[in-house]
């Protein structure tokens, strides 16, 4: 192929027989790179599905160009009998750039013999509809895109490649913004799409790659990756963590990326034992209720005799269920529903984000919902 202007070059090592872009009938295979052994090792450990399609998002980036390639390696030598189906959400924030990007990834698919979604995004549009930030609503509007297309291919397992430098990063930038041991846990590994979706979400690079893993995999492959200029601009909070604050915290340890993402892998088990407690604690509440809605009440006085962490999670776990989301959402509010619970006055009410109420009335906390336009 043509070389794209953007590190655009798609050339393999192809085993002898053969032809270029024959991938899927090669014959026998030399042994297996490090990289995919690796990735087939965290396979095992995350009890990944064996069977099935399995859509793998790939941006055109190092990372995800090296995951699909290692999931290729693993295909051609009978050790992952999968279909690979990639998915390429163009989210049009780079204008040309990202549609060459979009022609660059349908190539390598093509050239690897793997069935291609693509899709696109305005995700400014979507940001300014929704309130969220650029990252946010590209974010978003990716996981739908990837919900869709797994539905749509009756798969059950979405592969995205987030690293350990992924991981390490959004510790600190959640560090940096005050968030309690579920956001200080970071990314995790594995985890449902949606809430009770049968769809698995998982990151079979989160803890063993490093984004320097991911380049030279893809060197030793010849394929030399796309490169989004957008990892570049330091308005990004995500941007400055990767390029000013990591660099100068790796002068006091070396290995900080694998610390944090150690530390991370800590709290999450102390999180999920917490809030296996909170939803205990949660229902119990509920059960003290008087039958009247008992999912918008709780029991005032049962969640007065649990500890204070254990409350809050509760609080929280109360709120996601009556709204539906915890946007917006922040430990301000539960502190103050937390004070309407100890206050001995009925009829104070603590307004949420979007419009919805929490009361204090008669020995309960109240849910209610915001009121709709008519």
């Amino acid at each position: 192929m043509t070389k794209p202007r953007k590190s655009g070059r798609l050339s393999q090592r192809i085993p002898p027989g053969p032809s270029r872009g024959s991938f899927a009938s090669a014959g026998p295979q030399r042994s297996l790179s490090r990289f995919a052994r690796e990735l087939r090792r965290e396979w095992r450990k995350l009890n990944l599905s064996d069977r099935g399609g399995v859509i793998v998002a790939v941006s055109g980036g190092a990372d995800s160009v090296a995951l699909l390639l290692a999931l290729s390696e693993l295909v051609r030598a009978d050790k992952l009998p999968v279909e690979i189906i990639v998915a390429h959400l163009n989210h049009k924030l780079r204008g040309a750039a990202s549609d060459a990007d979009a022609r660059w990834v349908a190539a390598l698919a093509k050239q690897l013999g793997h069935r291609l979604v693509s899709g696109t995004l305005n995700t400014k549009q979507r940001a300014s509809k929704s309130g969220d930030n650029l990252e946010q609503a590209a974010r978003r509007g990716r996981y739908a895109f990837l919900g869709k297309v797994a539905k749509s291919h009756q798969a059950k397992l979405v592969l995205t490649a987030h690293t350990l430098n992924d991981q390490a990063e959004t510790v600190l930038i959640n560090l940096i913004r005050g968030s309690g041991s579920g956001g200080l846990g970071g990314i995790e590994p594995a985890r449902p799409l949606t809430e009770r979706s049968e769809i698995t979400l998982a990151r079979p690079l989160l803890s063993w790659a490093k984004r320097q893993d991911t380049e030279a995999f893809c060197r030793s492959q010849e394929i030399e990756y796309r490169t989004d200029e957008m990892n570049l601009d330091s308005s990004f909070t995500r941007v400055r963590v990767r390029n000013e604050l990591l660099p100068l915290l790796e002068r006091f340890n070396s290995n900080i990326v694998e610390t944090l993402t150690r530390s991370a892998a800590i709290l999450r088990a102390d999180n999920a034992a917490l809030d296996t407690a909170a939803a205990h604690l949660l229902d119990i509440s509920l059960a003290a209720g008087d039958g009247r809605g008992p999912s918008l009440m709780l029991d005032s006085d049962v969640l007065l005799l649990a500890p204070a962490a254990l409350r809050r999670r509760a609080l929280r776990l109360w709120l996601g269920r009556c709204r539906g989301d915890l946007r917006r959402l922040e430990h301000a509010h539960i502190v103050a529903i937390e004070n309407l619970l100890q206050s001995t006055k009925s009829g104070r009410a603590i307004e949420l984000p979007g419009g919805a109420k929490v009361l204090r009335r008669q020995g309960t906390l109240q849910y209610r919902p915001a009121r709709r336009a008519k």
